[in-house]
């Protein structure tokens, strides 16, 4: 039995669909969700629907029992303590139903990344390690999809601001990642693994203006501002200041190589190049 928390979120529904598409029973799938009606279609082709809340840890251990592997997605409170509270739970709940082992979706060099999301990944991977409950650690980088959502606005407005200055940014598709979960949960060999999760080059946000122009043919540039004016722009858009922090924060260290890091490993696991810029570009303005 595999188990999938935050199965009606991005990176945990995409890995739930991996699964399926690589032949994985449906019987044999559970997710843990907060909502279940909101996952009532995985219910109809056959995954088991359990009520997991990391912010009602009674409800833990039973959304976790029968797991021989857990796929533990992240939380995505915009608060690290809070953060840090939701996985303590939910390390705890794995250990008390027995769980086979935890596969934990982490951050890119989560013991030395200096962005302000990573100590709550270096704990969690602490907190697991001290179970003695046998692991394997995502070490997701930047979703793809952090840049590309707002694609369709850049074309319309002709520019993209950020605060990264030149730094390089080594992001893959959230399908890219959910591939390499579906196949560590599917496969056999990874305990122990710690897996750095990269794309195959690394590219800046005028690298991503650039890109966006050439493929739309509508000019569209970059314009490095300092954090302090691109969180006004962020907060007038109606972003929680949770988020905004994060976001600012991770342009902030970006510029230092936080998030530049091209490992082979992602590549290697899906067996397959990772989503390259263009690609990223072209579906972004596709949809």
């Amino acid at each position: 039995m595999i188990v999938v928390t935050g199965a009606t979120g991005r990176l945990g529904r995409s890995t739930v669909e991996a699964l399926l598409e690589r032949g994985f029973p449906a019987a044999e799938l559970a997710v843990a969700v907060r909502s279940p009606e909101k996952a009532a279609d995985l219910a109809a082709r056959g995954v088991e629907v359990r009520t997991g809340d990391f912010d009602r840890p009674e409800t833990l251990a039973a959304a976790f029992a029968g797991a021989d592997k857990l796929l533990l997605v992240s939380a995505n409170a915009h608060d690290n303590a809070l953060r840090i509270a939701q996985h303590t739970k939910a390390v705890a709940a794995a250990q008390e139903a027995g769980v086979g082992q935890i596969v934990y979706t982490s951050i890119v060099e989560a013991d030395t990344n200096p962005v302000g999301l990573a100590p709550v990944h270096k704990t969690t991977e602490e907190l697991i390690r001290a179970t003695g409950i046998p692991f394997v650690f995502l070490r997701n980088t930047w979703y793809f999809e952090n840049y590309t959502a707002g694609v369709p606005g850049a074309v319309e407005r002709g520019g993209i601001v950020g605060t990264a200055a030149d730094g390089r940014i080594a992001a893959a598709s959230i399908a890219d990642f959910a591939e390499a979960a579906a196949v560590v949960l599917t496969t056999d060999g990874h305990a122990g693994k710690v897996y750095e999760l990269t794309g195959d080059s690394a590219w800046t946000l005028a690298d991503l203006a650039a890109e966006v122009s050439r493929q739309s043919g509508t000019e569209v540039s970059y314009t490095d501002l300092p954090a302090e004016q691109l969180a006004e722009i962020l907060n007038g858009a109606g972003l929680p200041g949770g988020l905004v922090d994060l976001l600012v924060d991770a342009e902030i260290h970006t510029r230092g190589g936080a998030l530049g890091l091209v490992t082979a490993d992602l590549r290697t696991l899906i067996g397959r190049p990772a989503t390259t810029l263009s690609d990223a570009v072209a579906e972004a303005l596709k949809n």
